[in-house]
C-alpha cells in the first residue's frame, strides 16, 4: 500500500475534529441542528486552514443517511454510510468540486450550471463546491449570478477563496460568508503532538515549536513540514535536525546578539554575524527570530506578571527572554524591534545579505544613546537649575575670575585660517585675559538677559563650568590654526623629491594607464607612499586604514608581480607626504595656476576688465 501523507491522512472527517476554527464550526453545527440552511456559503482564509475540509464535512452532513440508512440532516455525520464514504473518497456523484484556477471561463461555469436542473441521484442535496472562486472571469461570475441567487431547493453552493477582495460584491451579497482564521502556533503545536503520538514518532518539544512557527498559521503546511522533518531525521524529530532543515537560527545566537547590543559590544555583534555566515544560516531567519524574542521582551517589560504565566513555565526560552528584558531598556527594545522589522526589507537591496544583517544590527549601536553623555547632560541640567535657584536677583560683586566670552551661533568658525574683525561685545560682558583652554565647552548666553538680570557667581563653583545647552567644543590648538577643507585648494606644499617617490609614481602611473588595477586597489596605490624597498618586500604607508583591505592588497600585489616585481606588500598607517595622488594634485594645481596667469596677463582680457569693468568669475577657469 502506498504511503499517505499526514496532511491527507489526518484530514478532519467531522466538525468535532476541526482544529482552530471554533467560530465557524459552532455556526454550522447550530444551523444544521435547527435546519436553518442557507443556499450559498463562502469560506475565506489563507492556505491550509480547512476551507475544502469544511466544504466536504458540510456535504456529508447534508447527505448523511446514518448507519441504518434512516438518518437525516445532522451536524455529526456517521462516516460509515455510502454517502459519507463516497464523499471522503471523492466519488460521490452529487458532490462536484470545480477548480476555478484552471476552469475560470464562462464555458466551464455554464457546464456546471447545466447540471443544476437535475435532481440528486444518490443524495439528499446536490453540492457544487467552487475552489479559488476569485479566479473566475467577470463573464463567468455574471453567468452564475441568477442561479446563485435563486437555486433549486435541492442545490447548495459552497465557494472558497484566499482573496475575497477579488470576488464581486454581487456574489458576496448572495452568500453566507465565514472567515477561517490562521491558527496560533500553540494550536498547531498541540495538534502536531497528537498526530506524532498516533504515528508513534519520537519528537522533541522544541522541534515541534519550530515547525509550528514555520507553518505560519497553516495546518496543512505544518503537517507537510512534519513529513519532511520525519524523512530528514530518519524517523525522529530532533531540534538540531529541524533547525538545519528549516535554515532557522539557533535561539542561542539570537540571545547572544541581543545581549551584545544591550551592552554595546560591537565586536561580539560582528563576530556572531560572521559565525552565522560561516554556518550558512539565513539572515532573514535571524531577523525573524530576533523580532520574536524582542516582542516577548517588550511584553515582559510592559507586563512583568506575564513571566509567571503557564506559557512561560513550558517555554524553555522564557528564562533567557526575562533576563534580556531586564538588561535592555524598554525604549531600546522598541527601537531594535523596529530596526529588525524594517531591516528584513533591506536584505534584498544589499549585494550581500550578511553585510545588510550586520548593518541592521550595528544601526542600534549608532543610535544608542551614550550612558556617559546622558549622565553628563543630566548633571549639567541639574547644575543649571541649582545655579538659577541659588542666584540672588540683585547684582552682587563677582569674586571669581571673569567667565569665558559668550559664543554666538553666528560667530566665525574656530578653525578659520584668515582672521576676521571681531564682533564688538557689550560693555557688561568682560573679556578674558587668557584664551580658553582647549577642550572646554562654551555656553551660549543670552546677552540681553545678562544685562537685565545679572547673576552672582558662587564662590565654590569652578571657573569654566558648563552651564547648559546648546554648546560646541573648541578645537585643540593644532587644529585651531589648520586651514579649512575649502582652503586647501590654495598653493600646495612642494613634495620633497626622492628616488622611492619617483619610482613609485612611475610604477603606479603605468598600472593605472594599463587599467591593471581598478576601484579600491587603484585607490590604495594612488593614496600610498613607498617608504621602503627590499628584495622581496615593499613597505607602503597610508593615512586611512579603510584602504587596507585584504582583497585590494592582493590585487595590487598581483599587478606588481605582472610588472616583474616579485615582492610582497606590507602596509603601515601614518602620515603621507609623497603619494601619486598628491603628485597628480600638485601637477593639476600647477596647470591651473599657469592657466589663470595666462588669462590675467592676456591684453584683451585686461582691456575688457579696464574699459567695461569686467570680472572673471572665480572657479570658472580650467586649463585646456
Amino acid at each position: 500500500m502506498s504511503y499517505l501523507v499526514l496532511a491527507r491522512k489526518f484530514r478532519p472527517k467531522t466538525f468535532g475534529e476541526m482544529v482552530g476554527q471554533g467560530h465557524v464550526v459552532q455556526a454550522l453545527e447550530n444551523a444544521l441542528t435547527t435546519q436553518r440552511l442557507h443556499h450559498a456559503y463562502l469560506f475565506t482564509g489563507t492556505r491550509g486552514v480547512g476551507k475544502t475540509t469544511v466544504s466536504r464535512i458540510l456535504a456529508k452532513s447534508l447527505n448523511c443517511q446514518g448507519p441504518d440508512g434512516q438518518g437525516g440532516i445532522t451536524a455529526t455525520p456517521c462516516g460509515v454510510c455510502q454517502a459519507c464514504r463516497d464523499i471522503d473518497s471523492g466519488r460521490f456523484v452529487d458532490y462536484t468540486e470545480l477548480d476555478a484556477a484552471s476552469n475560470r471561463g464562462v464555458d466551464e461555469v455554464q457546464s456546471l450550471l447545466e447540471q443544476a436542473v437535475y435532481k440528486p441521484v444518490q443524495g439528499r442535496f446536490k453540492v457544487f463546491m467552487i475552489d479559488e472562486v476569485h479566479m473566475l472571469t467577470n463573464t463567468a461570475f455574471n453567468a452564475m449570478l441568477k442561479t446563485l441567487e435563486e437555486p433549486p431547493e435541492y442545490l447548495k453552493f459552497v465557494l472558497a477563496t484566499t482573496d475575497p477582495q477579488k470576488v464581486p460584491v454581487t456574489v458576496l451579497s448572495r452568500c453566507l460568508q465565514f472567515n477561517l482564521r490562521p491558527m496560533a502556533p500553540e494550536t498547531i503545536l498541540e495538534h502536531l503532538t497528537g498526530v506524532l503520538q498516533t504515528e508513534q514518532v519520537p519528537a522533541e518539544p522544541q522541534a515541534l515549536r519550530l515547525l509550528a512557527r514555520a507553518a505560519r498559521g497553516s495546518m496543512r503546511d505544518a503537517l507537510s513540514l512534519t513529513d519532511q522533518a520525519i524523512a530528514f531525521g530518519n524517523g525522529e524529530l530532533l531540534e538540531t535536525g529541524v533547525r538545519q532543515m528549516l535554515g532557522s537560527v539557533d535561539r542561542g545566537h539570537v540571545f547572544k546578539l541581543i545581549e551584545a547590543l544591550a551592552q554595546g559590544d560591537g565586536k561580539t555583534v560582528v563576530d556572531t554575524s560572521e559565525e552565522l555566515r560561516r554556518d550558512g544560516m539565513s539572515a532573514a531567519s535571524t531577523l525573524e527570530e530576533m523580532t520574536s524574542v524582542l516582542q516577548a521582551m517588550a511584553v515582559l517589560q510592559a507586563v512583568p506578571s506575564r513571566a509567571e504565566s503557564a506559557d512561560s513555565a513550558t517555554d524553555p526560552d522564557a528564562a533567557d527572554t526575562a533576563r534580556l528584558a531586564s538588561l535592555m531598556p524598554a525604549d531600546e527594545t522598541q527601537l531594535l524591534y523596529s530596526l529588525c522589522l524594517h531591516g528584513r526589507g533591506e536584505l534584498g537591496l544589499a549585494p550581500d545579505e550578511y553585510a545588510a544583517l550586520t548593518m541592521v544590527l550595528l544601526r542600534l549601536l549608532a543610535f544608542k544613546p551614550s550612558t556617559s553623555a546622558a549622565s553628563s547632560a543630566t548633571a549639567e541640567k541639574k547644575t543649571l537649575n541649582d545655579a538659577q535657584v541659588a542666584a540672588p536677583r540683585a547684582p552682587a560683586p563677582v569674586a571669581t575670575p571673569a567667565p569665558a566670552p559668550a559664543v554666538r551661533p553666528v560667530a566665525e568658525s574656530p578653525i578659520a585660517a584668515a582672521p576676521t574683525p571681531p564682533v564688538p561685545a557689550p560693555a557688561a560682558v568682560p573679556r578674558p585675559s587668557s584664551p580658553v583652554p582647549a577642550g572646554h565647552r562654551l555656553a551660549v548666553v543670552d546677552e540681553p538677559l545678562r544685562q537685565s538680570e545679572p547673576r552672582a557667581a558662587t564662590t565654590d563653583a569652578p571657573v569654566n563650568k558648563v552651564v547648559g545647552v546648546p554648546m560646541r567644543v573648541q578645537p585643540p590648538p593644532g587644529l585651531r590654526d589648520a586651514p579649512r577643507a575649502d582652503e586647501q585648494r590654495g598653493p600646495s606644499t612642494p613634495i620633497p623629491p626622492s628616488e622611492d617617490g619617483d619610482f613609485w609614481y612611475a610604477t603606479v602611473t603605468q598600472l593605472v594607464a594599463a587599467e591593471t588595477i581598478t576601484a579600491l586597489a587603484r585607490e590604495l596605490a594612488l593614496q600610498s607612499q613607498l617608504v621602503g624597498r627590499d628584495t622581496d618586500q615593499w613597505i607602503l604607508r597610508i593615512e586611512r586604514e579603510t584602504l587596507n583591505q585584504p582583497s585590494s592588497r592582493e590585487k595590487l600585489t598581483l599587478a606588481l608581480n605582472g610588472l616583474g616585481h616579485d615582492i610582497k606588500l606590507a602596509i603601515e598607517i601614518g602620515g603621507v607626504v609623497d603619494s601619486p595622488a598628491r603628485r597628480n594634485r600638485q601637477a593639476a594645481d600647477e596647470r591651473q595656476r599657469v592657466a589663470e596667469e595666462a588669462i590675467h596677463s592676456d591684453p584683451e582680457v585686461q582691456m575688457l576688465m579696464r574699459d567695461f569693468d569686467a570680472k572673471i568669475v572665480p572657479g570658472t577657469l580650467r586649463p585646456a
